[in-house]
């Protein structure tokens, strides 16, 4: 019987990472799970297992570049050739630039950024000589538009967009075979608000609308198969958030500085005693397996008409389009 493919997965313990290496698992792929947390990534791979795939848990913080690279020699020691590399490792802060500290800016950017980086360079060493293999890179609405509260999460996140746009430019240059492409993400209810960093007063929320994880996952491994494309968008948010920024900037900075802080919390009070995974992992062996979702199971939507006029490349257009008019009617209302 034919072997699936080879993926590596980074940030593969929870959110939508976890999800991404079950659905790769469900095709009967062979996938690696990177991560910092040994429970979590124990759990995921059972549930990869479960799901009809193969899993290799790789315990590696991706802001060390050579534990990257090992991570990746292992992988191919234990798979063979990595067909697929998901990067979608990170971590964040939330709260005012003026309250976060320079370690902690620097371990942001470190992990969500050079992270990517770090990814990428052990993937490209093993496909280019092969001349084949696709990179997908899971970005954010806010690769494209800062909002406050995120300095540090939103800075890495516009630096994977520029370093990708750079690298898929030379790979062109050099008509290699190998692909990169980004997947970009809108609020998705993942278990990342309840253990990252924290200093709001209230508990760490999504901006609405809020999607379920599989939603992604889906569109990951819709792009590791297609990527020839540069890009996917998934959920209105998204697209609207991206338009919106370049049709009117000053417009959409005027309302992030009024409805942006608000919009990221919760009514209830921030759990002071919650945990912090910036420096050590929140599901770690001493730690809890916090699994694919978080809590926002109730407001969540498991469908994204955008995700799909996405994969269908004559519909984009006419989607995007009620997407922006909606999107900058809504904003010019709430002026």
């Amino acid at each position: 019987m034919k072997q699936g493919r080879v993926v590596v997965v980074t940030g593969a313990s929870a959110g939508v990472g976890r999800a991404a290496a079950r659905a790769f698992a469900e095709r009967g792929d062979r996938v690696a799970l990177l991560a910092r947390g040994e429970k979590g990534l124990e759990a995921a791979a059972a549930e990869a297992g479960q799901a009809g795939g193969q899993a290799l848990p790789v315990p590696v913080d991706t802001a060390d570049a050579e534990a990257v690279e090992a991570a990746a020699e292992q992988v191919e020691e234990t798979f063979g050739p990595i067909d697929v590399w998901v990067n979608d490792a990170f971590t964040s802060v939330f709260a005012p630039f003026t309250e976060i500290e320079p370690e902690e800016f620097r371990r942001v950017t470190a992990v969500t950024y050079l992270g990517y980086v770090n990814g990428t360079r052990a993937a490209l060493k093993r496909m280019l000589p092969r001349d084949r293999g696709a990179i997908v890179q899971v970005g954010s609405a806010l690769a494209y538009r800062g909002i406050p509260l995120q300095s540090a999460y939103c800075g890495a996140k516009h630096a994977i967009q520029g370093f990708t746009e750079s690298l898929r430019c030379e790979l062109l240059h050099d008509k290699s075979n190998v692909r990169v492409t980004m997947v970009q993400m809108p609020g998705v209810n993942t278990p990342q608000f309840d253990w990252v960093l924290s200093r709001l007063p209230r508990k760490a929320q999504p901006v609405p609308p809020i999607y379920q994880p599989e939603i992604p996952a889906k569109a990951i491994v819709h792009a590791a198969g297609h990527s020839g494309r540069r890009e996917y968008w998934v959920g209105g948010s998204t697209v609207g958030t991206l338009v919106a920024n370049k049709v009117a900037p000053g417009l959409l900075d005027r309302y992030l500085a009024r409805t942006g802080f608000s919009a990221q919390q919760a009514r209830q009070p921030r759990d002071r005693d919650q945990p912090v995974n910036l420096w050590v992992p929140a599901d770690d062996t001493e730690g809890t397996d916090f699994g694919a979702h978080g809590r926002f199971d109730r407001k969540a939507t498991a469908r994204s008409p955008q995700l799909w006029a996405s994969q269908h490349h004559g519909l984009l257009g006419a989607a995007a389009a009620t997407l922006v008019a909606a999107g900058l009617a809504a904003l010019t209302r709430k002026r």
